[in-house]
């Protein structure tokens, strides 16, 4: 698969993480699978050709929640998609539905197109300002003092607008940047302590909860969120 990544403009970073694109390179009826691990992100996905399952079949248009383990889909040989991936704060700017009841699951969508959903974000200015501190945190005390909020503020402000505890979210957070900066690392004993895990075997332990597959196996096979 051609998969691709264009981050976002200064004013939506702290909502958006990355728009992207994805196109099979199959004939029509093959059905090609594909594994997505966490990345701590909610997406909007637009199909623009062929066909795509996780489950049953999906529509042209559809969100997926977060996801806490990794997920198998299959896409036609000739599918191609173009997306957002947002911080799962911004969900409430563009979608109506709670995000807790989302979560490890996709859903038809028929809010506004992608343009149109970047346009809505660039008017929250305040809310990627504390985006941006949530995801500069290396802890949760870090969390409460960049966004300014008391610990149990912070406790309720997640439930309403992440769906998990922010202890629970920092986990995918540290687990998305340790899997999409592998490929290619000489070392994973560094890699493992330059994202901030208590030692290789900490970090081993969650690659196989989150990706099903070992950090070295991730190292050859990582590509944005996905096992290619």
């Amino acid at each position: 698969m051609d998969y691709r990544e264009e981050p976002p403009p200064p004013a939506l970073e702290g909502l958006v993480k990355v728009r992207w694109t994805l196109a099979g390179k199959g004939a029509p009826g093959d059905w090609v699978g594909q594994q997505a691990v966490p990345d701590g992100c909610v997406e909007i996905i637009c199909r623009r050709a062929g066909r795509s399952r996780w489950g049953t079949d999906q529509p042209a248009r559809f969100a997926v929640g977060l996801i806490e383990r990794p997920e198998g889909f299959e896409i036609s040989g000739d599918a191609s998609f173009e997306a957002i991936r947002l911080w799962p704060w911004a969900w409430g700017v563009v979608g109506d539905r709670p995000l807790a009841a989302l979560r490890g699951r996709w859903f038809p969508y028929d809010g506004p197109g992608l343009d149109g959903i970047e346009a809505r974000l660039a008017r929250e200015t305040e809310l990627a300002a504390v985006g941006r501190a949530i995801l500069a945190a290396a802890t949760v005390e870090d969390m409460a003092r960049g966004t300014g909020m008391s610990p149990r503020t912070l406790q309720r402000w997640f439930a309403r607008r992440v769906g998990l505890p922010p202890r629970r979210y920092l986990r995918l957070l540290r687990f998305q940047k340790a899997f999409e900066r592998v490929p290619d690392q000489p070392s994973l004993a560094d890699h493992a302590a330059a994202q901030g895990f208590a030692d290789q075997a900490h970090m081993a332990r969650e690659f196989r909860a989150m990706a099903g597959v070992p950090a070295r196996h991730a190292r050859r096979s990582a590509k944005g969120p996905f096992l290619t």
